[in-house]
């Protein structure tokens, strides 16, 4: 049986992380077979990758590097990880997919969309979730939420705000293209709030994916 792909997307301090833990919670009281990863990163070459990548003193590196660096540690995760997961029929919940390059390195930072998505079409290919839960939040909250954290600001948060607003429209404009994969989730509420609707859907789901 094929597996199941999810992905989470959104903006920095919109609780991706806080929300994958409650999912793990609800797959391990279904008994799913489940395997979680994030990017960039996810295996032992993406996470040299991702700290080349995230590294603030790194102002440097150009939108070509960048886009290519991301689409390179995308292409080892799927091929070592994500492929073999649902060929053995494991649900495979990921931290930022795809969809993450278009809205951040072509709306964001306005670089060639065709270009980021055939990229990102070789490095992965052509490997899409079945389906995306985009935690929707305002920049200001988002940018409030960054700050309240009281850590060093990685090399994309450090972005000023036209690109955070950018990528929210992105990211946006991405779910009423396939309405059929996203489910916008508003992130404003409380933690319990916003694990609902996505619990809510990804039940439904699992019942029909696992029947």
């Amino acid at each position: 049986m094929k597996g199941l792909f999810v992905s989470l997307e959104g903006p920095e301090g919109a609780g991706k992380s806080t929300q994958i833990a409650l999912i793990r919670n609800l797959l391990q009281e279904k008994q799913i077979p489940f395997m979680i990863v994030r990017e960039p990163g996810g295996t032992r070459i993406g996470d040299l990758i991702r700290n080349i990548l995230l590294n603030p003193e790194l102002t440097e590196m150009t939108q070509r590097t960048e886009m290519l660096l991301y689409a390179a540690s995308r292409a080892q995760l799927v091929e070592q990880k994500i492929i073999p997961a649902l060929r053995q029929g494991q649900m495979v919940l990921c931290d930022r997919y795809v969809d993450s390059s278009i809205v951040y390195q072509s709306i964001g930072a306005k670089w060639d969309l065709d270009e980021v998505i055939a990229i990102n079409d070789i490095a992965t290919g052509c490997l899409k979730p079945d389906r995306t839960y985009l935690l929707d939040l305002p920049v200001e909250i988002s940018q409030q939420r960054l700050l309240s954290r009281q850590a060093e600001k990685d090399r994309i948060e450090m972005k000023d705000i036209d690109f955070h607003l950018r990528v929210r429209e992105g990211y946006l404009a991405l779910a009423q293209e396939e309405p059929e994969r996203f489910r916008v989730i508003k992130a404003t509420g409380s933690i319990e709030e916003v694990f609902e609707q996505i619990a809510d859907d990804l039940r439904k789901l699992i019942e029909v994916h696992y029947k």
